[in-house]
């Protein structure tokens, strides 16, 4: 088994050519893959570790081109299910060259949504040394919410060390309240909790960096919880009331935001597979998310090793 496993859909995506164009404009695509935890098994892969990703695909052609890039990532496949009845998720994605892009997801009803307890069953997790959740997977089904929740039952039955990352998507949820209760409910069950500033507004009524700890550090399965503050860094609060404030990096231009968060808790969990103490994980978690955020892909940016070492370099730094 390897060293790190986590859930999700994979969402093939069609991302115009023409930038900053609008969608309705565009007449041009060109085709790539994405969804949130994929992408953090594609930076784990990338910084030298092994992941595993559980998934379930149509077997239609976006399917079959979703297990090929999965697989030419070096992300294991033993886990994604096969499903002739059911479609694959996709996306339409605006080319920008500076901030947020448009999307608009095809993705209720697709295969993953169909990923139930059973299939959850036949995971091995002798080995995985980190699981990283996210909010995502759980909203896309009512069976996938159910077998969100058996994972994690299993994950906390076999002692793996669970991170978290709140990635809220209200338009996958029933209601914004059904959202919030759950989300809450799955942070209990991780180690490490990584809500991002606005989401904490949203899941703790707060934007107050340490009150948004506090409300998760109150489950005594949660270690350490970090607030990410986009450009700023990232604040963290241990269960032992230690804090501090990582600053970020500074980046020239920020072409695309999607994908920085995921870099974010790449860089982080492989930090930790290294032995490294947790504000020496975010501060590589601050230098992933700074790079991603440079390139219009969902994960173009996420880092090797010699190419994570020339950007230290680059900012006369080390991984201290």
């Amino acid at each position: 088994m390897s060293e790190f496993l986590t859930i999700g859909e994979p969402v093939v995506t069609f991302m115009s050519t023409n930038p900053d164009a609008s969608l309705v404009d565009t007449r041009d695509y060109f085709k790539l893959l994405g969804g949130a935890e994929l992408n953090v098994a594609i930076g784990v892969q990338r910084l030298g570790h092994s992941a595993e990703y559980i998934s379930r695909l149509g077997s239609d052609p976006l399917g079959q081109f979703a297990k090929k890039t999965i697989l030419e990532h070096g992300v294991s496949t033993h886990y994604i299910a096969e499903d002739p009845e059911h479609w694959t998720g996709f996306q339409l994605k605006q080319l920008v060259t500076q901030g947020d892009p448009a999307t608009f997801n095809y993705r209720a009803g697709s295969a993953a949504t169909y990923l139930d307890d059973a299939f959850i069953d036949q995971v091995d997790l002798s080995g995985v040394k980190i699981a990283h959740m996210s909010g995502i997977f759980p909203a896309l089904s009512a069976t996938t919410n159910q077998a969100f929740r058996h994972f994690l039952k299993r994950l906390q039955e076999a002692g793996t060390f669970i991170t978290f990352d709140p990635n809220l998507r209200p338009a996958l949820w029933q209601d914004d309240e059904r959202m919030i209760t759950d989300i809450n409910t799955f942070a209990q069950t991780a180690n490490i909790v990584m809500p991002g500033i606005n989401e904490g507004l949203i899941l703790t009524g707060s934007d107050n960096p340490e009150t948004i700890a506090d409300f998760y550090l109150q489950s005594p399965k949660t270690e350490a919880v970090i607030v990410k503050l986009g450009p700023a860094g990232a604040y963290v609060k241990w269960q032992d009331g230690q804090v501090k404030t990582v600053p970020g990096f500074t980046v020239n231009q920020v072409v695309d935001t999607v994908g920085a968060g995921d870099g974010f808790a790449l860089g982080v969990i492989t930090a930790l597979l290294e032995g490294a103490s947790l504000d020496q994980a975010i501060i590589r978690g601050n230098a992933v998310g700074a790079l991603q955020v440079q390139t219009p892909g969902d994960n173009d940016g996420y880092p090797t090793p010699t190419e994570l070492a020339a950007f230290y370099e680059q900012e006369e730094m080390g991984e201290k």
